[in-house]
């Protein structure tokens, strides 16, 4: 084989495989992008020690009330008294409630409402860890994306290894992750990989090896 074959070659495989990956770094097919969480995949709150819910008991008014999250994790409920939060999800107070009220009402409809997020164990967060200036966990607002946190987070440091960065996510029980090329956003402007955050994603921002 000539060189000037050998030449081409190299051109047509080199061409091959940007192809294959999708285009030039940063660029993602559409078919690459992470997939949405359903709306009703989002994680419910887990409560803690400081927070407030409103508990309501269908057809029963005088056993409404509304308590804080104690210090031991309970909240005192009218007629059954002591009942776990701490480390619950609202839905999973609500069968308990109703568990307990059956020694008293033959069909117990419990509502269950936060009114106040104040033990910061609440899943409604998006985190960033490695190489930013201050690894954090923030509550995720709507429409926040991956530079939006890093920006939170005090930006990266100087031994990020920013195109290494990750994005990752649990879909249906499902975790994956997906690259962030975040020098391609901040130097090129090639915001394919600037995805859209959804509660419970975890970015990730390895540092350089020397």
């Amino acid at each position: 084989m000539t060189i000037n074959s050998l030449t081409r070659t190299f051109a047509l495989a080199t061409a091959l495989l940007v192809s294959a990956c999708g285009g030039t770094r940063g660029e993602l097919a559409a078919d690459s992008q992470p997939p949405v969480p359903d709306a009703g995949a989002t994680p419910e709150y887990t409560l803690g020690p400081g927070d407030v819910v409103s508990v309501n008991v269908w057809k029963n008014e005088d056993l409404n009330v509304e308590v804080p999250v104690r210090p031991d994790g309970f909240i005192s409920v009218p007629l059954i008294g002591d009942v776990r939060a701490g480390g619950r999800t609202p839905s999973v107070i609500v069968a308990d409630a109703e568990q307990k009220l059956t020694r008293f009402i033959r069909t117990p409809k419990v509502s269950i409402i936060v009114t106040e997020l104040n033990s910061g164990e609440f899943k409604n967060r998006v985190r960033v860890v490695g190489g930013v200036a201050e690894p954090k966990s923030v509550a995720h607002r709507e429409g926040m994306t991956v530079i939006d946190l890093v920006l939170e987070a005090g930006g990266l440091t100087d031994f990020a290894n920013p195109d290494r960065a990750q994005l990752i996510r649990t879909v249906n029980g499902q975790t994956d992750s997906w690259p962030i090329y975040l020098d391609a956003i901040l130097v090129g402007g090639v915001v394919d990989t600037n995805y859209a955050l959804y509660p419970g994603d975890v970015v990730t921002v390895p540092e350089r090896r020397f």
